[in-house]
């Protein structure tokens, strides 16, 4: 006889066998019990949480000659042609390939006889948002007013993809994710069925990686045990085979960010591929890593959420007390953004180690958690008396040949200039003030000089700004004879474009014109 999997053979056939669903096992159980048997079911839910085998059962129980408290019997002829896929009173349809408004039409055509034996005829639709608008149409009135034989239970993943004319002739159960507990309970009892030895930690792993799923960490399981047939299936063998990480890694990937060892951090992850570890997994376990810090750093209340041994859990308070909240979500923020750029990236790693290096280099981003974390590395050299100050900015030379010890420009002498330039430097401040404010802001900080043969005036920009200097010209030109009737030839430059950086200039910023109100 060929190998059945583990998730078919273990398959559950009655409701008690049903995990991490008892919200729905009894509702339907008591509803058995009191032959109060609804038309129409919906049941929602992500893969593997037990939609479709809950619909079975279902459907044994109602047509069970023997129910027990709701339970089909599994010995009964109905039970036994149930479970064989043998009875024609089940009939289970895949929308994902019977999506069209001839499938329907069948099933509507069917629905007019009743079932031969059995009291119930049941239709269970699998992937039922992939049915077609049309179908739909074609659904709604078989669903609202079916034959008193007739059940539809419509199983779905994806239940905001379905009609609100569906949803509401249905009685809707939502399928929820199973707790890494009781998938690990499970595997567990199974492990011992099939006489398996395996360590309790090994399972844990398992069942969280299955991520709610039972169905995803039994095939995970199953991988795992032909792997390392007739041996013990240690937490290693897991990591090996799933292409995960030990979580000590993480404690020392995450100390060498903190410290902001770029090449050790570069090293740990050259270690980590060389190992034959999927990067994709690696990414997505350091963020539940770095999110159980967090939750740690946020609350003391939180060591109860997490499923770590005590010595673990002193390693990872350690960890957490390295850096503050601010920080460690900005960690999280940058590997959730990479692990959705994974998914079909090409070049993997380089994508992971460009992440490092903003992680280890916050000055490389100019986001605001980024800032924030830059701001507290200062504070932290500050404190330990190692923070170089900022070399303060100056201006471009203006002398070619001036001393090294020069800390201005040369000025020049504004009662030796002609007296249009002279009204124009003395009134330039209430001509900025009149201009953009976009065009005042860059104007803020402005030098300027004689153009030659006294043509008329060069404003040289502190920054260098993006700006149209031809059309900054022209606007100063225009206030000039606007403001004060004098026709003015301006030139504007920014320090990279000036042409004549080594001549003298006069500070504009230090002829101030202000309005002075004396209240009496």
């Amino acid at each position: 006889m060929s190998y059945t999997a583990l998730y078919r053979k273990f398959r559950p056939t009655e409701f008690s066998d049903v995990k991490g669903q008892d919200h729905i096992v009894t509702t339907l159980k008591n509803q058995v019990c009191a032959d109060r048997i609804g038309h129409a079911y919906l049941f929602c839910g992500t893969r593997g949480t037990g939609k479709t085998t809950v619909a079975k059962i279902f459907a044994k129980a109602v047509n069970c000659e023997h129910p027990s408290d709701g339970s089909p019997c599994g010995a009964c002829a109905s039970c036994r042609a149930i479970a064989s896929g043998a009875s024609m009173n089940v009939i289970e349809i895949d929308a994902a390939s019977n999506n069209g408004v001839d499938n329907i039409r069948e099933i509507r055509e069917e629905v007019a006889y009743s079932p031969a034996e059995g009291k119930y005829k049941v239709y269970i639709i699998d992937e039922v948002h992939m049915l077609t608008p049309g179908a739909y149409n074609a659904l709604l009135k078989t669903l609202e007013e079916p034959p008193s034989y007739v059940i539809f239970i419509l199983a779905t993943t994806e239940a905001h993809r379905i009609p609100v004319t569906i949803v509401s002739r249905c009685q809707r159960y939502d399928f929820r994710r199973i707790t890494t507990d009781t998938i690990a309970a499970r595997l567990r009892e199974l492990t011992e069925q099939e006489q398996v030895e395996a360590e309790e930690r090994a399972l844990a792993y398992v069942a969280k990686m299955g991520d709610g799923s039972m169905r995803d960490a039994l095939s995970l399981l199953d991988q795992c045990i032909a792997f390392y047939l007739g041996q013990k299936l240690t937490y290693d063998h897991v990591l090996e085979v799933l292409g995960a990480v030990d979580t000590e890694v993480f404690g020392d990937f995450f100390r060498r960010i903190c410290a902001q060892d770029l090449p050790g951090t570069i090293r740990e992850l050259e270690e980590i591929v060389l190992k034959g570890r999927e990067l994709s997994q690696f990414v997505t376990d350091f963020i539940w890593y770095l999110r159980d810090l967090l939750l740690l750093k946020s609350d003391q209340g939180m060591e109860e959420m997490l499923d770590v041994s005590g010595d673990r859990l002193l390693r990872m308070k350690e960890d957490a007390g390295l850096t503050d909240p601010d920080t460690l979500m900005r960690y999280i923020r940058v590997f959730s953004e990479l692990s959705g750029q994974l998914r079909y990236a090409t070049q993997k790693r380089v994508l992971v180690e460009i992440a490092l290096i903003k992680l280890c280099r916050p000055e490389m981003e100019r986001s605001y958690d980024s800032l924030l974390q830059r701001i507290a590395l200062l504070e932290k050299r500050m404190e330990e008396g190692a923070a170089a100050a900022a070399p303060a900015w100056k201006p471009p030379a203006v002398e070619a040949g001036r001393e090294a010890d020069a800390g201005e420009p040369r000025k020049i002498s504004v009662k030796a200039l002609p007296e249009d330039i002279r009204r124009f430097i003395e009134n330039f401040q209430e001509l900025r003030k009149k201009a953009g404010s976009w065009q005042q802001m860059v104007l803020k900080g402005a030098q300027c000089r004689e153009l030659p043969e006294h043509a008329g005036v060069q404003i040289i920009l502190c920054k260098n700004h993006a700006i149209d200097e031809n059309e900054l010209a022209e606007r100063l030109e225009q206030l000039a004879e606007q403001e004060m009737n004098v026709k003015m030839k301006v030139q504007v430059s920014t320090p990279d474009s000036d042409p004549r950086a080594a001549d003298p200039v006069i500070d504009l910023s230090g002829f101030i014109d202000m309005e002075i109100e004396i209240e009496e």
